[in-house]
C-alpha cells in the first residue's frame, strides 16, 4: 500500500548545470534525496534521530528514467510516494515534473531499507506503522 503523495517545489541553480547548459544527471539524485528527507520529516520520521539510535536508512537500488533535461532557473516539483515492498524494503516512487508545462523530467524508484545496530535489515516501527494504515 502506497502512502500519500508528498510534493516539493524547487528551482535549478546555475551551478547545477553542466557545460551543455542542462542539469547534470547526478544532480537529480540530490533533488530526489532532498524530497525523500522532507517527506520523512513531514510524516514525523526524524532521519537524524534514527541515526542517533543506531538505525540507518540506506538506499539499496536506484532506478531512474530520464525523460527531459532541466535548465538553469527552471522550476520543478518532486513527488514522493512510499510503499512497503517486502518486510524489510521500502520503495520510494518519485517523479520530477517541470512546472512551466507539467512535462515529466524523471521517473524513479528508490529501494531502501533500514539497518539496525547489528547491520541487519529491520524497518523502524514508525515505518511499519505507516504502511499498516
Amino acid at each position: 500500500m502506497a502512502a500519500t503523495i508528498f510534493s516539493l517545489e524547487m528551482a535549478v541553480r546555475d551551478y547545477e548545470c553542466d557545460l551543455q547548459g542542462v542539469v547534470n544527471n547526478a544532480v537529480y539524485q540530490n533533488y530526489l534525496e532532498h524530497a525523500r528527507h522532507e517527506y520523512l520529516k513531514s510524516i514525523g520520521i526524524d532521519f537524524a534521530a534514527l541515526a542517533a539510535e543506531g538505525i540507518n536508512l540506506v538506499v539499496v537500488r536506484v532506478e531512474i528514467d530520464y525523460k527531459l533535461s532541466l535548465t538553469s532557473g527552471a522550476r520543478f516539483a518532486v513527488t514522493v510516494a512510499a510503499e512497503q515492498l517486502s518486510p524489510v524494503r521500502i520503495g520510494f516512487r518519485q517523479d520530477i515534473c517541470r512546472l512551466s508545462d507539467g512535462k515529466p523530467v524523471i521517473k524513479e524508484l528508490i529501494t531502501g531499507t533500514a539497518q539496525n545496530r547489528r547491520g541487519r535489515p529491520q524497518l523502524p516501527q514508525e515505518l511499519v506503522e505507516l504502511f499498516a494504515r
